[in-house]
């Protein structure tokens, strides 16, 4: 396998974020085409006004408080800076290195190897880390993680995993609108041949298109997986210290009881340790990473 920079690793799979969100767009309106022919373009107009509110008040709620949502599904307590003085020198390091403001810090009670990071921005970020990863990793380790979620914060991942959220959300409120009207569709309205193709269309996209956008998003989560790691390649000039946290995580780690499955994207590695979904295969990220 050839080298690979992470400057092109980063753009890579940039580019492959925004064609699969380019997907989720274009799925979205075709089902909305097929809707307004299966029945009259008022009721799709109406069915959309639904989604979009139903969507955007609840993805907005989560977005503005997911820093404050993420600590409360992870138990997580706040960091005390002297008894974990080296875990505020790592991170502070690393923020001057990347340019990024200070994250509140937070520490969450497993003996797994484990951390995530959320906030809205910046300036409204949390990292949190297990205490199995502060006892288990070396220093450089240790830091190589703590790049990783500085790595998720720079990109605003946690901006771009909400805004294809909302795209799911609508999409599966509009199928199940969908479905559930038809028990009311009146059938004396001379309905052609023409329209119920379109609500035959329309039926099977109603139940497929949920399960095509959930893949679309976990195959979204993925790629931000890959960027991360790329850019903590970028702010610490060194890909050993997160291929060791990583090796650890495959040798060590048990499945995770403590959390709610709600957050488990979020975190540094699946911590149900399933083939997740949402978390490329760790001897995968190994790979890229050793070629950098």
């Amino acid at each position: 396998m050839k080298h690979i920079d992470f400057r092109d690793q980063i753009a890579s799979n940039k580019r492959k974020s925004f064609f699969l969100m380019f997907f989720v767009i274009v799925l979205t309106i075709g089902f909305g085409f097929v809707i307004s022919f299966a029945f009259s373009p008022e009721y799709f107009f109406f069915i959309m006004i639904i989604a979009i509110i139903f969507s955007l008040g609840y993805t907005w709620y989560s977005f503005y408080n997911s820093h404050k949502l993420a600590i409360m599904a992870s138990r997580a307590k706040k960091a005390d800076r002297i008894i974990y003085k080296d875990y505020y020198r790592l991170v502070e390091g690393l923020t001057i290195a990347s340019g990024l403001p200070m994250p509140e810090l937070y520490i969450m009670d497993s003996e797994n190897i484990n951390a995530f990071a959320s906030g809205r921005d910046p300036k409204h970020a949390v990292i949190c880390v297990t205490k199995g990863a502060l006892k288990k990793l070396e220093r450089r380790e240790l830091e190589g993680v703590l790049a990783h979620e500085l790595g998720h914060i720079a990109n605003y991942d946690i901006r771009f995993i909400t805004l294809i959220t909302v795209m799911v959300g609508m999409i599966s409120i509009l199928s199940q609108i969908f479905l559930r009207s038809l028990w009311f569709k009146s059938g004396d309205r001379g309905d052609g041949k023409l329209q119920l193709i379109f609500m035959v269309i329309g039926i099977v996209l109603a139940i497929i298109a949920p399960l095509i956008v959930m893949s679309i998003q976990a195959a979204v989560s993925r790629k931000r997986e890959y960027v991360a790691d790329a850019t903590a390649v970028k702010f610490t000039r060194n890909p050993l210290g997160l291929i060791g946290a990583l090796k650890k995580i495959g040798e060590e780690n048990k499945p995770e009881r403590k959390i709610s499955k709600a957050v488990a994207s979020m975190f540094f590695s699946n911590p149900f340790l399933k083939i997740g979904r949402t978390h490329p295969p760790l001897n995968e990220r190994i790979k890229v990473l050793e070629n950098m």
